[in-house]
């Protein structure tokens, strides 16, 4: 694990509070659904690939969504996203295993375990078909990812610069997300994936991670090589309790559609 001096109060937090959380009583076993597989289907639909995340509050939110966190999944599939991201750290964020379990019963694409999982007892809490391994806060990430795999997760390894990049690659990471998101001052730089990305080969799934706004900002992230963008906040809209989260995903689903439909109508 890299040093911890460089990372923000809040972020130092939120470890805090993963060590002190148990994990669960023995070991998970998952049939994943092929994120492969959802990916590729929203391509053949036309849509951009978005794992759209249910995410209660963050510390860098601005207020909190207190909607069914079942309702707010299957709205996110019903505008068009490939997969689902669920936050189950519950000190910080507001979400817990039990709403994973809950949204997993009920939509039909992959789900993600969105947490802070340091070690292997951290996996055994609730089963889904991605698991978030953040390659900075791991101390042997090469262990993680294989005892991932053993249990039937498909890993998706954060990173946040090249150096982390070739610690995912040979750790043999095959689904790597670039988080836009710098952890020493929360600041978000679109430019993180733009220069990583590249340098990540062309077998790897690769992910952008936060700062997604806008149709623009994900048709940028796919200009640099996004095979998938996670959403979070721009779907939640957490400043607005009665935000169309349907919408807030089809506007990001369908980004290339409306580049496509406003070029032609300009031409």
């Amino acid at each position: 694990m890299n040093s911890e001096t460089e990372l923000a109060p809040a972020v130092k937090s939120i470890l805090a509070a993963a060590r002190e959380r148990s994990g669960g009583e023995g070991v998970v076993n998952v049939d994943a659904r092929s994120i492969s597989d959802a990916l590729a289907r929203a391509e053949a639909d036309g849509r951009v690939p978005v794992i759209a995340e249910v995410k209660p509050t963050s510390p860098t939110a601005d207020g909190t969504r207190t909607d069914d966190p079942v309702e707010l999944a299957e709205a996110m599939v019903e505008g068009g996203a490939a997969a689902i991201s669920v936050l189950t750290e519950p000190t910080h964020f507001g979400g817990s295993p039990e709403a994973l379990t809950r949204i997993r019963e009920a939509v039909d694409v992959p789900v993600l375990r969105k947490d802070f999982v340091l070690d292997e007892a951290g996996m055994d809490v609730v089963a889904a078909d991605l698991l978030l391994v953040i390659a900075r806060f791991v101390d042997d990430l090469s262990e993680l990812v294989a005892a991932a795999r053993d249990r039937g997760f498909q890993p998706l390894v954060e990173v946040h610069d090249r150096d982390e990049l070739e610690d995912a690659l040979e750790a043999g990471a095959e689904i790597i997300g670039v988080n836009n998101r710098d952890l020493a001052k929360l600041e978000v730089d679109l430019e993180t994936f733009e220069s990583v990305a590249p340098h990540a080969p062309d077998d790897v799934t690769v992910i952008a991670e936060s700062g997604i706004s806008s149709p623009v900002d994900a048709r940028r992230m796919r200009e640099a090589g996004a095979d998938a963008l996670l959403v979070g906040s721009a779907i939640m809209d957490h400043g607005a309790d009665e935000s169309d989260v349907t919408e807030n995903t089809r506007r990001l689903t369908r980004a290339e559609t409306a580049e496509s439909t406003t070029e032609t109508e300009t031409t």
